[in-house]
């Protein structure tokens, strides 16, 4: 396999960034349609999709809630809709958009009719069916205690057992896990993940994929630094239960959801535990206004969150890399295989890319650029570059060797470039708030 990165620009001089001659790109269909063509025929490795099953993975994490979401905070609708184009043009026998949203998110927001009358415009046109997949396999509204609703039934996943081989085992206590993602039930997690047990909710869909062809999101992300390639792979997991996302308690008690051991956090942690047990009942309502209560007495600085948006997360992007093994390797009956069993690749939409408290409440930054890849780490090494934040220091990006680096050819704008070149085009993006003081260098554009 030739495993490349290529880089192209919007326009010739990226020191001439501007948000609203970038923004007006998503809307120039021709433009649009022109660079995504050039850079997926021009790929060295080619994308052969002629009757085959395509999956095309959005980052579609949650509805908007600010105008400027549009552009920032998911992978924008008539992007998706040049990729589909682009893609349909090579004749695949069928066509899956979808993706996992955060359970709070409102699909019929987010997945609007015009997109889904685009969607339908195209597979009539080339006569190929295409599809729009929520994966969820649950949904609850925190904000409003909603009672949990299934979307669809667990007979549609293959529960996905890592093992031992997953990236979690060596941080997992042998007793009682810790793990934990913010407003959800603990209980349900414990049962996912323990010593020697790492399940994950995968839907079929990835499965049955020949190819799997990702659209991220370019963004700055409170968990693991930056989101990119390896970041949207997650959203085959279709029950957020199954994905932990930190550890019970701050870092002198074990866990990683904050520096220190501060027992009026661990105590507001406890509260919202109690809480998440109570999803959908007005008992919830108590518990989560004491976790509140126990976590304003405890005085919180930019690096203290239940959500644990911090440097010093050590779980996401353990739980992150399981993810990607899955996707490469990952049998329907649920074992890896020695050799990878599907081709994935990623098209990243960083022509608007996010920055700041991404990856639900990014603020917009004119990037530029999109990429196409069938190497998720030295895409996303590269993106983190273009943001002009030193991949040395994203703990996701730094477990691998830089040898990839060397063995994947690079380019921009189909001139070969190697990495520490790219730092030249850079810009600096605002770190999310519990990362500042971590890349304190960066002065924010």
């Amino acid at each position: 396999m030739n495993r490349f990165l290529n880089i192209r620009t919007i326009y010739d001089n990226l020191s001439e960034r501007n948000l609203d001659k970038l923004s007006s790109v998503y809307g120039n269909r021709g433009r649009l349609d022109e660079i995504i063509n050039d850079i997926i025929n021009n790929a060295p490795q080619k994308v052969a999709v002629e009757n085959k099953k395509v999956l095309l993975k959005p980052n579609w994490v949650s509805h908007s809630l600010k105008a400027e979401d549009e552009l920032c905070l998911r992978t924008n609708d008539n992007f998706v809709l040049a990729v589909l184009r682009a893609v349909l043009r090579m004749g695949p026998s069928e066509v899956i958009v979808g993706d996992a949203p955060i359970q709070g998110c409102r699909w019929e927001r987010m997945i609007t009719g015009s997109f889904m009358e685009g969607v339908s415009t195209l597979s009539a046109e080339f006569n190929v069916p295409v599809t729009i997949r929520d994966f969820r396999r649950r949904t609850y509204v925190f904000a409003e205690n909603r009672a949990i609703s299934e979307v669809r039934p667990l007979s549609e996943y293959v529960i996905f057992d890592l093992g031992v081989n997953s990236y979690l085992e060596p941080i997992t206590p042998g007793k009682e896990t810790g793990f934990r993602v913010t407003n959800y039930d603990p209980d349900r997690m414990s049962e996912a993940h323990s010593r020697g047990i790492h399940k994950y909710c995968i839907t079929k869909e990835m499965f049955e994929a020949d190819i799997i062809i990702s659209l991220p999101k370019i963004k700055t992300h409170q968990k693991t630094g930056i989101t990119g390639a390896l970041k949207n792979i997650v959203g085959i997991n279709g029950d957020k239960d199954y994905l932990p996302h930190h550890r019970l308690g701050g870092v002198k008690r074990g866990g990683d959801c904050y520096p220190g051991g501060s027992r009026l956090r661990y105590w507001s942690e406890l509260a919202l535990d109690s809480a998440n047990r109570r999803q959908g009942k007005h008992s919830f309502w108590l518990w989560q206004k004491l976790s509140s209560l126990f976590w304003i007495l405890s005085f919180p600085g930019p690096e203290h969150s239940l959500a644990a948006g911090w440097y010093g997360n050590d779980t996401t992007w353990r739980m992150v890399k399981d993810l990607n093994t899955i996707a490469a390797y990952g049998t329907a009956d649920g074992k890896l295989d020695s050799q990878p069993r599907r081709d994935i690749f990623s098209l990243c939409d960083a022509i608007i890319a996010g920055q700041g408290d991404g990856p639900l409440e990014p603020s917009p930054l004119p990037l530029g650029v999109i990429s196409f890849t069938n190497d998720s780490i030295v895409n996303d090494r590269a993106m983190s570059v273009l943001l002009g934040i030193p991949f040395e220091k994203i703990p996701l990006l730094n477990n691998n060797s830089r040898e990839s680096e060397i063995t994947c050819g690079i380019t921009l704008n189909d001139e070969a470039i190697g990495l520490d070149a790219l730092w030249q085009y850079s810009l600096n993006a605002c770190p999310p708030k519990g990362w500042k003081s971590y890349l304190k260098n960066i002065r924010c554009e």
